[in-house]
């Protein structure tokens, strides 16, 4: 049957675009393969906002402002979420000299969630600085446990981003642990901060929704601090990040 991992997170993402089309391409790949925190929505997540990205660059538009337009009247529980993370994160459209600011948006689980990733250069390379995250999964039955999970989603999805990579050599994977698989560490983790909202009608998920825009964030961050738009994970082939 039609594989719903395929097309998570491309096709219902809450934007009134009246006419797209999304075409995957299943890899024949001999290596067996699980799944992964957040599944399809994650590289479809970070697929579908960085060329949502482009399309705003393109258009000369602010990027936050460009995703507002198309969701205000199509889901305001989403819409509330990019209008926090702009307030959260004191977004302006435009960022000073060695500062880089990229906002991204996922809506999966039943749950809408903006993020806000800040980056600046510092000395040769990039650092991760600051992180705004805002979501809306209705009830929120625990908050510090919502929190908890959001950050986690986001770092989840920021170490994958930067650094991880999976490589095979006779058919055999080559990482064995995370000695030779990257992840961000505290020192060099960004400083998050998190705003629950409660105005979704259905309860969502926690533990998965925060990873997919982190991956689209960071690469939009990216893009407005240098100028170059890598569509390649992991992002240090293409920049000298901070490890």
């Amino acid at each position: 049957g039609p594989d719903k991992v395929l097309v998570e997170g491309a096709f219902n993402q809450p934007y009134a675009i009246p006419n797209y089309r999304i075409r995957g391409h299943v890899a024949d790949l001999k290596i067996p393969v699980g799944f992964w925190r957040s599944v399809g929505n994650s590289f479809n997540g970070f697929f579908f906002d960085t060329f949502l990205d482009e399309m705003a660059h393109a258009a000369g538009r602010d990027p936050l402002e460009f995703r507002l337009e198309l969701m205000r009247d199509e889901h305001a529980p989403s819409a509330a979420c990019l209008e926090a993370v702009r307030e959260m994160s004191g977004w302006t459209g435009r960022t000073p000299d060695g500062v880089g600011r990229g906002v991204a948006f996922t809506y999966s689980f039943g749950t809408p969630v903006a993020q806000v990733i800040e980056v600046v250069q510092d000395g040769p390379d990039i650092r991760l600085n600051r992180a705004w995250i805002a979501c809306d999964m209705g009830l929120a039955l625990d908050p510090g446990n919502i929190e908890a999970q959001m950050v986690g989603g986001m770092i989840f999805g920021l170490s994958a981003a930067a650094f991880e990579e999976i490589t095979f050599e006779t058919g055999e994977v080559q990482q064995r642990n995370f000695p030779d698989y990257e992840a961000l560490r505290m020192h060099t983790a960004p400083r998050v901060e998190v705003r629950i909202l409660e105005t979704n009608r259905h309860m969502g998920g926690a533990g998965e929704p925060g990873t997919p825009p982190a991956m689209a964030a960071l690469g939009n961050a990216l893009f407005d601090l240098t100028g170059i738009r890598a569509r390649e994970m992991p992002f240090s082939k293409s920049f000298s990040l901070r490890i």
